[in-house]
């Protein structure tokens, strides 16, 4: 079974060449008790490690079961000496921060047994030594006899072929050393038993056969044996590999004996990952701050198209100090002229319409399904003024929608003008308004603290801000308030004849039932039109005339109140009412349906206002008018031809589009405006691309006129933010990432004091089969555990660091929840922890590996 032929062993020193073995030629038989007895330093250790493949032969051959070991790679020396050889030494050699069942299940688990046949194959051994009741203690809990049963018990639980003692008694006494070597003799009868000693009684008291060296050579053997047939064994023994959670519980437990220097280590190591994960944290707050207010700011300022816009860039141009003079070189002993109207004019001139019926038309086409991603919610315009009265006020009829305020105060003309030249519509100063129709932006924006939300056509709901506030202007607007009182007090300042305001005092506060308790009344436009003698004369100045269609006009009820959301920039802030798509559809229908909208549609040449032909600019004249319509109009009374001229004057560049508009008749397919609300800046930014290639599909297809224009200035302005909160943060990382690197060292000096600590347990290892990558394994999953320590440490100390500067920050600046660790950053923060960790490991670990297991067992 075992054959050496002629075995040379030398050692080089840094002086000579050592002779251990000199030739020694020897054959084994299967079972046998072999003693083998010498000086110290004739060569007994070093001809039992040869045999045990813990050390290599210089020459010669070692012959296993007919295969020569001459070509044998590290691979097969750990397969052999786990699967043929079980060692057992002076010194027991036993892992401490193992228990002593784990020490012995250590072989069979680099043999790949399953967890239950390794405890109970552990468990045998350990009864046949009569150890079974100690199978929980540490090795240090034990008497030197009971130590050395344990590494016996080690040696036969692979059931291994040779069973090599170097010393087994040495430590002990004689009385425990004769029941040692008992169980060697009885171990003896089915295996072979190489046994190195200094004791000759012992030897001949036990031995089937004693092997005399000296001087590296065999001088005596009382029993020696010749092989009659060479068998070559073909067998081939499974590989062996400790698994990855074997080395993690070897280190951990060996971590867990050190433990006061493995949370000092962890908690170094985790400096780095805290400065780094206060920053996360802090960037991650700010940012969600930022994107909060940048949302808020999408909601208040959307990308807004507008059937008529204007270029607003050179405007703004215009205003920038060296916009002309930055790339020019001047005389500054002169004085130049600078534009600044003329660029204005020229903005104004260069408005331009936008086709936003092909523009919602590719919007909710398949094309345009990048642009509906990116936004939160798109909303439609019509222009659509609803008139809407309030009669039960103290200042009589009141407007409330188109704000008749405005009229009162005198600066209805002035706000028209600034619509006009803003190319926008007057919102800001109405307050009824139209809620979003997309309920995520509606929810975004808005919370309902009394009653419920519109329902139906004729409902409305009542908005304050978030403090509960409504603006007296919403009050007066509303008539809730009385409007002669504030527009006398007007006129009287703007005369200059008093400089108080003089009005009844508002109340501190209202119960919401009593404001829900406000009745209105919807008007059609359709209805402010009469038709007179078969002319269409409009009715909407004749008080007494609006008085009776608002008499009979749709009740609108206040069904609830609704708050203006914490940190939103929710338009419309001065309070006021909304109202749902519902109601705008039902006047849309009503007007589409009435009789002077029928009547125009069908007389697209006429002009219901005029009984004539749509005409460019021709005024009134009487001498020009046909007989029948001088004698409709001998029939009118006086107040009827006035009204009748005025209508016909104020249609003279009237067309069938504007008549319709001015009946109240609205193309849903048609929008005067689409506001783009952006999930964020980045979607922002994505929109203003999809337009870009809207545009240029127009230009390709030849459809120039269909490309859009639009100013976005908003965007303009804050659009960098972002960017500037990033790159402060990437530079403060990269300086607490220098504390990240120089933790990642430490670990790996401690990782290689660690493999200077466990060195004995690197030849424990190798001696039962461990291999070289097992050892790296072992000490790899030491630097595993210490980066994970260091990360989760490093995680749970922000997380509770986030809870005081918070608190602070919202101390000092009202925003709450300012350092927040995203769960993925800190999950990420863990991995790096990890990785930095091991690679530090790495040389520590390789250095493990290269460890000869001879001089790792003689370590102490």
């Amino acid at each position: 079974m075992l054959r050496c032929e002629n075995i040379v062993k030398d050692y080089q020193t840094s002086e000579e060449v050592v002779h251990a073995l000199k030739g020694v030629s020897l054959s084994f038989r299967d079972s046998e008790f072999v003693s083998i007895l010498g000086q110290s330093g004739c060569g007994k250790t070093t001809f039992l490690n040869i045999i045990g493949g813990l050390d290599q032969y210089t020459s010669g051959d070692l012959i296993i079961n007919g295969k020569s070991t001459k070509n044998y790679a590290d691979k097969d020396w750990d397969t052999y000496r786990n699967h043929k050889i079980g060692f057992v030494f002076q010194s027991y050699n036993l892992i401490p921060h193992q228990s002593v069942l784990s020490n012995v299940e250590l072989a069979l688990t680099l043999s790949g047994v399953s967890k239950e046949e390794r405890r109970k194959r552990a468990i045998e051994a350990l009864e046949k030594v009569g150890l079974k009741d100690q199978i929980n203690k540490k090795p240090t809990q034990m008497s030197g006899g009971q130590m050395q049963r344990v590494a016996i018990a080690r040696a036969i639980v692979n059931n291994p072929d040779i069973i090599l003692a170097d010393e087994p008694t040495g430590a002990l006494d004689s009385h425990t050393s004769v029941q040692i070597m008992e169980i060697l003799k009885e171990i003896s009868k089915e295996k072979l038993v190489i046994m190195v000693t200094h004791n000759p009684d012992l030897a001949q008291q036990y031995s089937s056969r004693i092997i005399r060296l000296f001087d590296g050579q065999v001088v005596d053997d009382s029993n020696p044996y010749e092989e009659v047939e060479t068998i070559v064994d073909e067998h081939t023994e499974k590989k062996t590999v400790m698994s990855f959670m074997t080395a993690l519980s070897l280190s951990l437990n060996n971590l867990m004996t050190k433990k006061a220097r493995t949370i000092l280590v962890s908690f170094a190591g985790s400096i780095g990952i805290i400065g780094i994960a206060l920053i996360l944290s802090l960037s991650n707050g700010v940012q969600s701050y930022i994107d909060g207010v940048e949302s808020d700011t999408m909601t208040a300022y959307p990308i807004s198209i507008q059937a008529t816009t204007m270029d607003m860039t050179s405007m703004m141009e215009s205003m920038t100090p060296d916009s002309e003079a930055k790339d020019e070189q001047r005389d500054m002993d002169k004085i130049y002229t600078k534009s600044f109207v003329n660029n204005v004019l020229e903005s104004i001139a260069s408005s331009k319409q936008n086709n936003l019926t092909e523009l919602k038309s590719y919007i909710e086409s398949e094309d345009g399904q990048e642009i509906r991603n990116n936004s939160r919610a798109i909303e439609y315009s019509y222009g659509l003024n609803l008139n809407v009265y309030n009669e039960q006020t103290d200042s009589g009829l009141v407007q409330v929608s188109p704000n008749g305020l405005i009229d009162k105060l005198g600066m209805g003309d002035l706000m028209n003008a600034r619509a006009s030249i803003m190319s926008s519509t007057s919102d800001a100063n109405e307050v009824w308004l139209q809620l979003p129709d997309e309920e995520e932006l509606k929810n975004s924006e808005f919370e309902l603290i009394e009653g419920n939300w519109p329902e139906n056509y004729n409902e409305v709901v009542i908005a304050v801000d978030k403090n509960n506030n409504i603006t007296d202007y919403a009050l007066y607007s509303l008539g809730i308030l009385n409007q002669d009182e504030v527009v006398d007090s007007y006129n009287k300042i703007v005369q200059g004849s008093s400089s108080e305001v003089k009005t009844t005092k508002e109340k501190e506060a209202y119960a919401m039932d009593e404001l829900m308790d406000t009745k209105f009344k919807l008007v059609l436009n359709s209805d402010l039109f009469e038709k007179v003698n078969g002319i269409w004369i409009d009715r909407s100045e004749d008080e007494d005339y609006v008085q009776k269609v608002v008499d009979n006009a749709t009740e609108v009820k206040v069904v609830g109140v609704i708050r203006q959301k914490e940190n939103t920039m929710a338009s419309g802030m001065l309070g006021g009412i909304y109202y749902s798509s519902e109601m705008r559809d039902y006047v849309i229908d009503q007007c589409e349906n009435s009789a002077i909208v029928k009547e125009q549609k069908e007389n697209e040449d006429i002009n219901i206002f005029t009984g004539k032909e749509f005409r460019n600019g021709e005024k009134l004249d009487f001498t020009s008018l046909t007989d029948q319509e001088k004698l409709a109009m001998s029939m009118m009374s006086q107040d009827e031809i006035l009204a009748y001229m005025e209508t016909y004057n104020d249609n003279i560049n009237a067309t069938l589009e504007s008549n319709l508009k001015k009946m109240g008749v609205v193309d849903l397919d048609s929008p005067t405006q689409i506001s783009l609300y952006a999930k964020d800046f980045d979607s922002k930014e994505v929109l203003s691309d999809c337009i870009e290639d809207y545009n240029q599909m127009q230009e390709d297809a030849g459809n120039k006129n269909n490309t859009i224009s639009y100013t976005d200035i908003v965007g303009t302005m804050i659009s960098s933010v972002s960017t500037v909160i990033n790159m402060i943060s990437y530079v403060l990382i990269g300086f607490v990432s220098i504390s990240l690197v120089v933790s990642s060292i430490m670990i790996g000096i401690i990782t290689y004091i660690s493999v200077l600590e466990r060195t004995k347990e690197i030849g424990i290892l190798r001696s039962i089969g461990a291999s070289k990558k097992d050892i790296s394994h072992i000490f790899n999953a030491e630097s595993f555990i210490i980066g994970l320590a260091s990360g989760l440490i490093g995680i749970g100390l922000t997380v509770l660091l986030n809870w005081p500067i918070s608190t602070i920050v919202e101390a000092k600046t009202g925003v709450a929840n300012l350092a927040i660790l995203p769960w993925q950053g800190g999950l990420i923060l863990v991995v790096i922890s990890v990785i930095l960790s091991l690679i530090a490991g790495l040389i520590p670990s390789k250095i493990a590996s290269k460890k000869d297991p001879v001089e790792s067992l003689r370590s102490e």
